[in-house]
């Protein structure tokens, strides 16, 4: 398993910009098509989208991930699958960890599709897509495996599950959750599926890159044990 820890990220440029595209959500509703710049205040961390709107800035890179399983062969780079790329899930700003299940010798990690905001699902294709600089740190866990990635943030452990179909990739992401709670709480399946209904948020992650994806935030705040009193 390969965890990558997202030191900083950066915004070396003061604009970037959202395309709505032929392949958007809602592309046989909307015929509208073309890309329009935004621009972005690095010092207020805001970006101006219209008079009187202005879009908090979360840096992340929407795709992060490493080679494929080799019996896949050569696939597109917009899906994002199990050796996770292009996730598009916006909790992966810097502070943040994923973690990736290794499938062929050197991982050949691959990261890119800086965005400086993004919506959950990105609809329209894309997020506001800006250049970033970003640090990140490597480190492999030889006796460790995962099936799918997941993410630690300060605040929640997110499981994910991406496919083309919306049901199966929520099913995924919620059994996801239910094998981390019974190996890191020693809960039951039973229980553990029972706190993933009272406790866990899910999200559509993007709808729009073939594989839909989404993810399962598990707050950390819930596990009193672990607080200091």
């Amino acid at each position: 398993m390969l965890e990558v820890r997202i030191q900083s990220i950066e915004l070396p440029i003061s604009y970037g910009y959202n395309l709505i595209a032929r392949n958007g959500f809602l592309s046989d509703e909307i015929f509208v098509r073309g890309a329009r710049i935004i621009k972005l205040n690095r010092e207020k961390g805001v970006a101006h989208f219209a008079h009187g709107i202005e879009i908090p800035l979360r840096p992340f890179s929407g795709s992060m991930g490493v080679a494929p399983p080799k019996e896949a062969g050569r696939i597109s780079s917009a899906p994002p699958w199990i050796h996770a790329g292009n996730l598009d899930n916006k909790e992966l700003v810097a502070g943040t960890t994923l973690f990736i299940p290794i499938h062929v010798k050197g991982a050949l990690f691959q990261v890119g599709d800086g965005h400086a905001a993004h919506g959950n699902g990105e609809v329209d294709l894309t997020a506001i897509e800006t250049s970033l600089i970003g640090v990140f740190q490597f480190i492999v866990h030889e006796d460790m495996s995962l099936t799918w990635p997941r993410v630690e943030t300060r605040t929640h452990v997110i499981t994910m599950g991406m496919d083309r179909d919306l049901t199966t990739a929520t099913k995924i992401a919620v059994r996801e959750m239910i094998s981390y709670l019974e190996s890191a709480q020693n809960l039951s399946q039973e229980e553990a599926y029972r706190l993933t209904g009272i406790a866990v948020d899910l999200s559509i992650t993007q709808l729009v890159d073939g594989n839909k994806g989404v993810h399962a935030m598990l707050p950390k705040e819930i596990f009193v044990s672990n607080k200091k009193h």
